[in-house]
């Protein structure tokens, strides 16, 4: 199956705006052997969002996480490192399209993400994570 309009067309503002002038705002791709719906899943439910979100050497503990997956909603959870310490952070949800596209707002690092999802056709997903300087909302 091929990205949706809704997919490409998000993809296309993304890399055809401020973004792609090289002002240093990256984007993350990754590819999951998974369905697209069940990549969205793991990102939206706290119990599969715990099992990967961290990185190496940190965790991320369910009784930090909540996650509301609409427009407005929060994203919060802390990561503790191995050595005990904590990093939280709050996030607003400003768009959800499942399965499509999550966009949020980190309060903590004032930038934007936006993850979208593309169905690579053959039980696989891409996932692509575009960050820029928050232009929603403030700072806290």
């Amino acid at each position: 199956m091929a990205q949706s309009a809704t997919t490409d067309t998000f993809a296309a503002a993304l890399t055809e705006g401020p973004c792609s002038q090289g002002f240093g705002e990256p984007t993350l791709t990754r590819v999951f052997a998974a369905p697209r719906e069940l990549v969205f899943r793991a990102f939206i439910e706290p119990e599969q969002f715990v099992r990967f979100w961290a990185p190496a050497g940190s965790a991320v503990p369910l009784s930090s996480v909540t996650i509301e997956p609409w427009a407005g909603g929060r994203l919060e959870y802390t990561t503790v490192t191995d050595t005990g310490v904590s990093h939280p952070t709050l996030c607003t949800f400003l768009a959800v399209e499942e399965p499509e596209t999550l966009t949020y707002a980190d309060h903590v690092s004032g930038v934007d993400v936006s993850m979208v999802l593309s169905d690579l056709g053959d039980g696989r997903t891409r996932a692509s994570l575009f960050h820029r300087v928050s232009r929603t909302v403030p700072r806290l």
